[in-house]
């Protein structure tokens, strides 16, 4: 009877073990990742507001703000902040940010899971205040 007992139980740990550490992995690595969306949204956030400022002279001047100073200003916060990716666009008035930033993983990558992605989004206005 006792060796029924301790071969179910074995059963049952290794069917068991392999799923707790998953579940550990998705929280570990899940958090790991929300601090990474977390981080890509302040640099968009970051970059945006840069280009925004440097650019609000000329915009209470009433005069008419380059694209370009724009998006380069937000392109140095960006590439200021290490392990981040983003592009910037301007249209209609506004400059957009994108970021992205990949973090290894802990304990995903038992399963192969070896990155996950943050990113982020932020907008600003170029046109002036009225």
């Amino acid at each position: 009877m006792a060796s029924q007992r301790g071969a179910s139980m074995t059963a049952m740990v290794a069917v068991l073990l392999p799923a707790l550490l998953v579940v550990i992995g998705l929280v570990v690595d899940g958090g790991a990742q929300a601090s990474a969306d977390a981080r890509a949204e302040r640099v968009a956030a970051a970059a945006a507001r840069a280009a925004s400022d440097n650019t609000a002279q000329a915009r209470l001047g009433g005069r008419t703000v380059g694209a370009g100073e724009a998006i380069a200003v937000a392109q140095r916060v960006i590439g200021a902040a290490s392990g981040v990716t983003g592009s910037v666009e301007v249209s209609g008035g506004q400059v957009m940010v994108h970021t992205s930033v990949a973090v290894p993983t802990t304990l995903l990558s038992l399963i192969g899971i070896t990155q996950l992605h943050g990113s982020g989004t932020a907008v600003a206005a170029l046109t002036p205040d009225r």
